[in-house]
C-alpha cells in the first residue's frame, strides 16, 4: 500500500473547522466523495445484540451517499468496517498508529485495512508511518474521526470507554450524536443511555440514520427482500412481525399447534427470513 501525504486542500472539509485539527496527514488510497460521513463506533467488549445491530443498521444503509468511517480497532469498529464493506459503502479507516505495514494496529484487523483501500476507500493517519501505538494517540485519533464526520453514532460503550471521547469531541465540534438503546442490566448499555440524557438522537432503524443526517430516504428501504416465493404459512408469520416478537407471542398471535408455529419459525430461520436476537425474533 502506498503511502503519501494528504495535502491540507485535500483533509475532509469539516476536519478543518475543528479547533485543532491536524497539521499534517498521510494517507493510503483515497478519500471517498459523498454527500454525508458517518463515525460509528462502539465497545471492543460487544454483545451480540451489538453486533446485530451494527451490521443491520449499516446494511440498512446500502445505496445511499454516506462514508462510514471507524479506527480500525478491535470490536465494534472492526464490525461496523467489515458490515460497510459488505453493503458496498465507502470507507475510511483511522488507526491510532501510523500507516506504514509494521505499525499498522491492530495487527488482526490489517486485511481489512487491505480491503478498504481495494474497495476504494482509504486509510490516514495524522501520525508518522513507523508510529507505534501509544496509549494517548487513540483520543488523539478519535477527534480526528468526530471532526471529519457529520454525526457520530454509537453503539455499546461502558462509562468510561474510549467510545465516549470520540461522543465528547463530537458533542464539543458541534456535530451530531446518535446512539442506540439497549438493555438496562447491560454495562455497555451505560454510555448510550448517559448519551440519550444529554440528548443524542436514538436510533433503532436505518431510516434514523437517514433522516437524521438529511438525506431523503429511499422508497425501499423498508423492504429489506423479496418475500414472494414464501410459503402461506410464512407469510402469516411476516405479516404480524411489523416489530419484533418473542416466539411465545408469536404462537399466540398466529393460533397454530405450538409444533407447527415452531416448524414454521425453524424453517425460516434455515432460510436465512428470520433471526432470534435477546429472546426476540425478527425479520431479516
Amino acid at each position: 500500500m502506498q503511502i503519501r501525504d494528504l495535502p491540507k486542500k485535500d483533509f475532509p472539509p469539516l476536519l478543518l473547522e475543528i479547533n485543532d485539527p491536524p497539521k499534517s496527514m498521510r494517507i493510503v488510497g483515497e478519500l471517498p466523495q459523498t454527500e454525508k460521513y458517518l463515525a460509528v463506533v462502539g465497545s471492543r467488549k460487544y454483545s451480540e445484540y451489538g453486533k446485530n445491530v451494527c451490521e443491520k443498521l449499516i446494511e440498512g444503509l446500502r445505496g445511499y451517499s454516506i462514508t462510514i468511517v471507524s479506527g480500525l480497532a478491535l470490536g465494534m469498529d472492526g464490525i461496523a468496517l467489515r458490515s460497510a464493506l459488505r453493503a458496498g459503502l465507502p470507507v475510511v479507516g483511522v488507526p491510532g498508529s501510523g500507516l506504514g505495514q509494521k505499525v499498522l494496529y491492530p495487527v488482526t484487523n490489517r486485511m481489512i485495512a487491505e480491503e478498504i483501500v481495494e474497495s476504494g476507500g482509504a486509510l490516514i493517519s495524522e501520525f508518522p508511518d513507523d508510529w507505534q501505538p501509544k496509549l494517548y494517540s487513540f483520543p488523539q485519533r478519535n477527534r480526528i474521526m468526530a471532526g471529519m464526520c457529520h454525526a457520530t453514532l454509537i453503539i455499546e460503550a461502558e462509562l468510561k470507554s474510549g467510545t465516549l471521547i470520540t461522543s465528547k469531541y463530537a458533542i464539543e465540534y458541534n456535530r451530531d450524536v446518535f446512539t442506540v438503546p439497549n438493555s438496562i442490566f447491560s454495562k455497555t448499555s451505560e454510555g448510550p443511555h448517559m448519551l440519550l440524557r444529554l440528548g443524542a438522537t436514538p436510533i433503532t432503524q436505518p431510516s434514523d440514520i437517514v433522516t437524521a443526517l438529511g438525506l431523503r430516504p429511499h422508497e425501499d428501504l423498508f423492504q429489506r427482500r423479496d418475500y414472494s416465493d414464501c410459503s402461506t404459512d410464512e407469510h402469516e408469520v411476516i405479516n404480524i412481525l411489523n416489530e419484533p416478537m418473542t416466539r411465545n407471542e408469536i404462537i399466540r398471535k398466529l393460533g397454530k399447534p405450538v409444533y407447527v408455529t415452531q416448524t414454521i419459525i425453524a424453517t425460516m430461520e434455515i432460510k436465512g427470513l428470520l433471526e432470534e436476537v435477546m429472546g426476540e425474533i425478527h425479520l431479516k
